[in-house]
């Protein structure tokens, strides 16, 4: 993981240029395959920002999602933008999703359509941060007095609404009538952060209610408006993403100092690690070896097959969670820097589809943790 920096996304130009002119010393960087991301640094920071433009839909932003995710291995991603208002949400205000529906899941029967909706929930720890946010006010001197952050969920499908009369409007009212927000590509970004096991925010301006007054005009004043105010929440979260991380980071590598007494008088050490009569003074310790990663592999090979074994892991995920096993074991039999980078995004997407073994996703977080330093 790459815990300075932190990939953001939007999906048209206005929303792109709103992120862009927050930050500064930017250079380009060329994925192999053509994606053009522009990394730079907030400004009075030294959190770092990896910036792309997916275009419109749900597809081009997955595979833009991952492929970021799979360059840059971020703390987290971030996909930022507009979206019209299903209630009352005031034009300008910013949601932040709780979850993410993928509303236009369902089954055709004779006495009408069935909702089968799939859902992300936000990483947990993305979500406490941007509460903290917006209860401290952290984020309001960048933005109109007035604006306000609300919190909830997001719908998300191909279809642009501007109605709320339609039958696809109050089919969405009937079965996603908790979501704030609807718009066209946060299904996506949640599934490619899902499988790779990377947190996923997604921002959003309201630039519109969706109730009919959307016009170019309306678009004109408010898209702006809206896109910036949502690139403001998502620069101070990015930023507060990343100096959490750090602090993370400095605990978990940090132990208290040792002293030791000896006969020609009491002589201390600040050490980080210490393995029987030696020390090591201002440096990490000895870097795992293979054998011992191949080891942590195996096991939790076996308790996969455990949980498989109970019902606890339907057969789909299950086959998919060895794979990414088989694509890290592979990666541990090169020696180059590529394989430990391959082993550590083959375990962040395996955490990813067994989130809900709580047990043995903190177990591979561990082992991510140990080995990111590898990669």
């Amino acid at each position: 993981m790459t815990d300075d920096l932190v990939v953001m996304l939007t999906a048209f130009n206005t929303e792109y240029k709103a992120v862009h002119e927050r930050l500064t010393d930017v250079t380009l960087h060329r994925h192999d395959r053509g994606t053009r991301f522009e990394v730079g640094t907030i400004r009075g920071t030294s959190c770092r920002v990896a910036l792309s433009l997916t275009g419109k839909g749900p597809q081009s932003a997955a595979v833009l999602a991952e492929r970021a995710i799979q360059e840059f291995s971020p703390a987290a991603l971030v996909f930022v933008g507009v979206a019209g208002a299903l209630w009352d949400t005031p034009l300008g205000d910013v949601v932040v999703a709780t979850h993410v529906y993928a509303y236009q899941g369902g089954t055709s029967e004779d006495d009408g359509l069935k909702a089968r909706p799939r859902v992300w929930e936000t990483d947990h720890g993305v979500s406490q941060i941007a509460q903290h946010i917006a209860r401290t006010g952290m984020w309001e001197s960048d933005v109109p007095p007035g604006t306000a952050v609300h919190f909830g969920a997001i719908a998300a499908g191909e279809v642009v609404h501007n109605s709320r009369l339609s039958a696809e409007a109050r089919w969405i009212r009937q079965h996603y009538n908790d979501a704030m927000a609807i718009e066209m590509e946060a299904a996506g970004v949640a599934q490619a952060g899902h499988l790779n096991g990377s947190a996923v925010a997604v921002v959003r301006g309201i630039s519109d209610k969706a109730d009919g007054t959307k016009t170019t005009a309306a678009d004109r004043n408010w898209q702006p408006q809206a896109a910036a105010n949502a690139a403001a929440f998502a620069i101070r979260l990015a930023t507060e993403l990343v100096r959490d991380r750090k602090q993370a980071t400095m605990k978990d590598n940090t132990t208290p100092g040792t002293v030791y007494s000896t006969s020609h008088g009491q002589v201390g050490i600040q050490a980080v690690n210490v393995t029987g009569s030696t020390v090591y003074q201002n440096s990490t310790p000895p870097s795992p070896s293979t054998a011992d990663l191949a080891a942590e592999l195996a096991s939790i090979r076996e308790q996969l097959s455990h949980e498989h074994a109970r019902g606890q892991l339907d057969g789909e995920t299950y086959d998919a969670a060895r794979a990414e096993l088989d694509i890290a074991d592979g990666a541990l039999e090169s020696p180059n820097p590529e394989g430990r980078k391959t082993f550590v995004l083959a375990l962040k997407r395996l955490g990813g589809l067994i989130a809900d073994l709580a047990g043995l996703a903190a177990k591979i977080t561990a082992l991510v943790s140990v080995a990111k330093g590898l990669a």
